[in-house]
């Protein structure tokens, strides 16, 4: 079973580089299973991740094979102690949001039915340091209440009861963050 656990990693990972929601080596994937975390391996490029690309760690952070997991690891760690419902996380850096959280501050508005109906809301958390216990704590705290979430200059972060719900989020993210820029910017030219 963690084969697969690990072929569903590689799967969206290399999906989220081809889709345009990360870039080189930003980003990472979890799921967790058994009570273990399996993640994107620190250093690895989503488009090229492999299955011995995928560290495996516990609730606490501790390694449980011989892959050094991401630098996030904290917020994965975090998350799915605030959230027992969720099974993953996903964390990328797609253009739009991250401009979006560079122009509001709050919450990213909704636009569309679809966004409405699975994520509800679109928090934006402030910037604290990339892979950072506060960076976790301040983006985990959303996340209790609503399924995705924005961190300022940095990305955002998904969740779901699978890999495959966590990472459609992310898509609607997107979606929404370049539908609103798109409308603002729309409104300025006329």
């Amino acid at each position: 079973m963690s084969r697969l656990v690990r072929e569903m990693l590689v799967k969206y990972s290399r999906l989220a580089h081809e889709r345009g929601l990360t870039a080189a080596f930003g980003g990472n994937l979890s799921i967790l299973f058994n009570g273990k975390i399996f993640i994107k391996a620190t250093g690895a490029v989503m488009d090229e991740l492999t299955r011995e690309q995928i560290a495996v760690i516990d609730l606490k952070g501790n390694v449980l094979n011989l892959v050094k997991p991401s630098s996030e690891w904290k917020l994965h760690v975090e998350i799915y102690k605030r959230r027992r419902d969720i099974k993953a996380v996903v964390h990328l850096h797609p253009p739009y949001s991250i401009v979006v959280s560079t122009l509001l501050s709050k919450e990213l508005p909704i636009i569309t039915p679809e966004a409405e109906i699975y994520l509800k809301k679109i928090p934006i958390a402030e910037f604290k340091p990339a892979g950072s216990w506060e960076l976790a704590k301040e983006t985990a705290k959303y996340l209790e209440n609503y399924d995705a979430t924005i961190m300022a200059n940095h990305g955002i972060v998904t969740v779901g009861k699978s890999l495959r719900e966590a990472y459609y989020k992310a898509e609607l993210v997107e979606e929404s963050a370049k539908l609103w820029y798109l409308k603002e910017k729309g409104r300025r030219i006329t």
